[in-house]
């Protein structure tokens, strides 16, 4: 399985760090945040991993290279001007080949991968366009985005929603109609909900998503502790 960083995000809140690095680029506790993800995709047997980018992104390549030092291939996909999550997508499908793919965020930190052979299988046989990980609604985002329905499929009917924690298996197909050029994930994601393609899980490990430079000194103090 391929699997696909989004690394094109101009991170604002973030300033003045992403003044001079991509966001996915800024250290944490001595590494690139990039780099827990690519330690991550390796050691669960990921060898090819495609990295779009797009604000100072001609640093990306030039930090982390072709992946070898992981035992990874690198690919990198230049936007010339942010094309948001699916936009991002679609252009890098030319990389991604025909089969399901996983998507991470490059700006989130988690502790450990969750299980993907089920929810590989599940999109790979055809029975969905997507399988999600979702995890407990942080303090910035506390309404939520999608809920979990009987037997795994996602849902918008419902109270008890969870926040997708951006890591996702997506088929293919999912874009195959999308117009090329800047298009959000959000609206395609809940078109396929509609249909009851989409199914999804809870994420019980640890997840930051490093929005602010309140939770990136959060996520530095942690590890850190953990030495």
């Amino acid at each position: 399985m391929k699997a696909m960083i989004l690394a094109a995000g101009r991170g604002e809140r973030l300033r003045p760090l992403t003044d001079s690095l991509p966001k996915p680029l800024v250290n944490v506790a001595g590494k690139p945040l990039i780099e827990y993800h690519l330690e991550k995709l390796a050691s669960i047997g990921v060898t090819h991993v495609v990295i779009n980018q797009a604000w100072l992104g001609h640093k990306l390549p030039e930090i982390l290279g072709d992946g070898s030092r992981w035992g990874l291939l690198i690919s990198y996909s230049e936007e010339t001007t942010a094309l948001e999550t699916a936009g991002g997508i679609k252009q890098a499908l030319t990389l991604l080949d025909d089969k399901p793919f996983l998507v991470i965020n490059g700006d989130i930190f988690i502790d450990h991968l969750p299980t993907l052979a089920l929810a590989y299988e599940q999109v790979s046989q055809g029975y969905a366009d997507a399988f999600l990980w979702l995890v407990d609604n942080p303090e910035h985002h506390p309404q939520g985005d999608f809920a979990i329905a009987m037997q795994g499929q996602l849902s918008l009917n419902s109270q008890q929603q969870f926040t997708y924690s951006g890591i996702g298996i997506y088929h293919p197909q999912l874009f195959s109609n999308l117009p090329t050029g800047k298009q959000a994930l959000g609206p395609l994601l809940k078109q396929s909900i509609a249909k009851q393609r989409v199914y999804g899980e809870h994420f019980n490990g640890y997840w930051c998503d490093v929005g602010t430079l309140e939770r990136l000194e959060q996520l530095q103090s942690r590890l850190l502790t953990q030495g």
